[in-house]
């Protein structure tokens, strides 16, 4: 990945750090978060989800976003909770606060804003085969390596609300959020392996320059 970019012409000065080297921090949140009792085992399947919520969510910002997990499957607030184990064995999921609109300033959407238990539900930080979950590992290293902002695709405006969360309930400042556009293909097709668009690697071996391939999704080079 570091090679295909430097050859797109994509450089950077600060490090290349690998989630995997921060398990034991992911981890600690995780903790926190369990004696917060904000966190909550879950034993349903993605397909009992997917049923009990029906049709894919079509919120806002919701792109490839997963359905909102339902109240039903939640156990009390009051129910006892269950210690982490060592490994972890089970789903966990963050309890999100029901109808509280999150928002917050885009850098290229704008203001944007998403309801709690409506727009996304409670959403996994913790995975069944001990690893941690994207939304969970993703706030913990922003927070700990100091990003001040982040730039990533317009797909994950919706993980923003998540991270948000996160940000709060483990007392931590959020960084600033810029939401760029995807880069679409001749077809309109977001670049995605699931549409088995061309890997930066592959055009490469095409013959392709880098001229030519930021050219091609950037018509304003062009000019």
């Amino acid at each position: 990945m570091q090679e295909d970019l430097r050859w797109l012409g994509l450089n950077w000065d600060g490090p290349m750090i690998a989630q995997s080297a921060r398990i034991p921090r992911h981890r600690a949140a995780l903790e926190q978060l369990h004696a917060a009792k904000l966190i909550f085992p879950c034993h349903r399947s993605r397909r009992d989800v997917q049923e009990a919520a029906g049709a894919p969510h079509e919120g806002p910002g919701a792109l490839d976003d997963e359905p909102v997990y339902p109240r039903k499957f939640r156990p009390p607030p009051d129910a006892p909770l269950p210690p982490l184990t060592e490994p972890i064995a089970v789903n966990w999921r963050f309890r999100v606060p029901d109808d509280e609109t999150i928002h917050f300033a885009d850098g290229a959407a704008g203001m944007k804003q998403a309801i709690a238990g409506q727009d996304f539900g409670d959403f996994l930080v913790w995975r069944k085969d001990d690893t941690p979950g994207y939304q969970l590992a993703t706030t913990v290293d922003d927070a700990e390596l100091g990003i001040t902002e982040v730039v990533r695709g317009a797909d994950l405006i919706q993980s923003t609300f998540r991270q948000l969360l996160l940000f709060r309930a483990l007392g931590w400042t959020p960084p600033a959020f810029y939401h760029a556009p995807l880069m679409r293909d001749e077809k309109g097709e977001r670049l995605a392996k699931r549409h088995d668009a061309l890997a930066l690697r592959t055009l490469r071996a095409q013959g392709k320059s880098p001229e030519e391939v930021r050219r091609l999704f950037d018509p304003e080079l062009e000019r």
